[in-house]
């Protein structure tokens, strides 16, 4: 007996079975928590978006489309709610500096132990467009194809993204080696 694809768990969810959306959360939810952790770089946000994203599956079951691939619409949400948090925490962070503009907080220094570390610092750099290509391409394995239509951009949009997200990393991780 084979398992329900994200597809059926889904349709069956929106005609009111929880057991499905339980079945969907399980399924994905790790996943969409790494995601979103390299994305937001932030574990208890992550946690947060996390609930978010699958509350808003649960908000937009109404409007899902029969036959929509699952797992590209779940990242989707996911993205946009990483993308609402991280501008949130922008406006955050300058209301802050325009408050108090002494520096309070000491930057990590360059001399931090670990590759990952350096990555992960020059991930949080990238243009958030960018950042999310890289993460999905090299990370979540998307093809640019998925990511193009995940996002609804063309491949060759993804495709630049992820390049451009590409060489800025290589340009900061070089400079972190360097300094």
């Amino acid at each position: 007996m084979r398992s329900p694809t994200d597809e059926e768990l889904m349709e069956r969810f929106c005609d009111g079975d929880q057991a499905a959306f339980e079945a969907l959360f399980a399924r994905h939810a790790g996943r969409v928590q790494g995601f979103l952790a390299r994305m937001v770089r932030d574990g208890p946000l992550a946690e947060d978006l996390l609930q978010t994203t699958f509350l808003s599956v649960i908000r937009a079951r109404g409007r899902y489309e029969l036959g929509t691939r699952v797992a590209p619409w779940l990242l989707t949400i996911a993205a946009n709610a990483a993308r609402d948090a991280l501008r949130r925490r922008q406006h955050v962070e300058a209301y802050s500096r325009e408050r108090d503009p002494s520096p309070s907080s000491v930057q990590p220094g360059v001399g931090d132990p670990g590759m990952r570390r350096r990555l992960e610092d020059a991930l949080q750099q990238l243009h958030p467009d960018q950042r999310e290509a890289v993460l999905l391409s090299k990370v979540e394995g998307w093809s640019f194809e998925e990511i193009a239509s995940m996002r609804g951009i063309s491949t060759v949009a993804a495709r630049v993204r992820a390049h451009r997200g590409y060489e800025k990393l290589r340009e900061l991780l070089d400079g972190l080696e360097e300094a």
